[in-house]
């Protein structure tokens, strides 16, 4: 099996991994525009609870439809079995154009992936390749993680020295995604030769992280240094870390995530933010992407992969990145 372990993009900054959002891409069962003639194409994210890919199908139904395709997408909540059923179903609809997918497990979609390829239904990958895909969006989460903690490390270094800094890391394992970034911060830290002590819990939501937050400043408060593998654990810490009385320019504190959103880009941008660190895929950049991939295969043109970088955040860009 093909599986590159590229993985990523959503932040997947990644993947706000809170509330459910609901935005507005239609779902599996929706009949999507009225004007919608030439067929559907699909696209599927693990959950809806991830903000930005909230904001790229809303960025991406308007045009999908424009386009005279009817948009189909769904929300699995992280349940495979639920990503598959939908997945069948577009299948079996017979006016399936292409279907971009980012599996919550790669091997269990490779039978309808198989299915699709039967029906001369092009599947097309996010954040991985498997086998029948014809081409995907891909980013090097390892190396994102990496450059993480590696930035992390030298401010460290520079502000600590040789003296040993309690780490928290808010880390997630249950995907490639994930472990690739969370293996990559820790690499980074120590490739920096930063003396740190890393605790760690798995977090993706805004909650997660305010849990998380509030359990370790409990266990260490002298607790200085927090990164993350996706932004909205890190807004939780970062609203936990107020609430216990840490002022918002102290320049003691060092926080840093990947895949920055609206609320995170706001907090970098504030003059001397403990958020230090931010890193992200825009998402009109990815949707931008996605579109092409789509269209060309619905269209049946020859393609290939796409490979994207994150983009370090500073207060003097964060507004470029702001979704309106």
């Amino acid at each position: 099996m093909k599986n590159t372990r590229l993985i990523g993009v959503a932040l997947l900054s990644a993947l706000s991994l809170g509330t459910l959002l609901t935005g507005c891409s239609a779902s599996a069962g929706d009949t999507g525009s009225a004007d919608a003639d030439k067929g559907a194409i699909a696209v599927s994210f693990p959950g809806l609870d991830i903000q930005i890919w909230v904001d790229m199908l809303d960025y991406m139904k308007p045009k999908i439809e424009d386009a005279g395709y009817e948009m189909l997408s769904d929300d699995p909540q992280w349940n495979i079995q639920n990503q598959v059923q939908s997945w069948e179903s577009w299948v079996q609809r017979g006016d399936l154009k292409a279907l971009f997918g980012n599996p919550v497990q790669v091997d269990s979609v490779q039978a309808v992936t198989d299915q699709a390829t039967a029906a001369g239904i092009p599947v097309l990958g996010y954040s991985t390749e498997w086998d029948g895909t014809e081409a995907s969006l891909l980013i090097d989460n390892y190396k994102d993680g990496l450059t993480l903690g590696e930035e992390a490390g030298k401010w460290i270094v520079d502000k600590y020295g040789d003296e040993k800094v309690p780490v928290f890391l808010f880390s997630y394992y249950e995907n490639d995604l994930g472990i690739d970034r969370s293996n990559g911060v820790k690499d980074g830290l120590k490739k920096a030769g930063a003396n740190v002590e890393i605790a760690e819990s798995s977090a993706l939501t805004i909650q997660d992280g305010m849990d998380g937050a509030n359990s370790q400043l409990a266990a260490n408060p002298d607790t200085k240094v927090w990164l993350s593998v996706g932004s909205d654990s890190m807004i939780g810490a970062y609203r936990a870390l107020l609430d216990s009385g840490v002022a918002p320019d102290d320049d003691s504190y060092l926080l840093g995530a990947l895949d920055a959103t609206n609320e995170s880009l706001g907090i970098i941008k504030e003059k001397d933010s403990i958020w230090r660190l931010g890193y992200i895929l825009p998402a009109k950049m990815l949707s931008d992407h996605i579109l092409d991939l789509v269209f060309g295969a619905a269209e049946g043109e020859k393609l290939e992969t796409i490979t994207v970088e994150s983009i370090r955040v500073t207060p003097e860009n964060a507004d470029d990145y702001i979704v309106q």
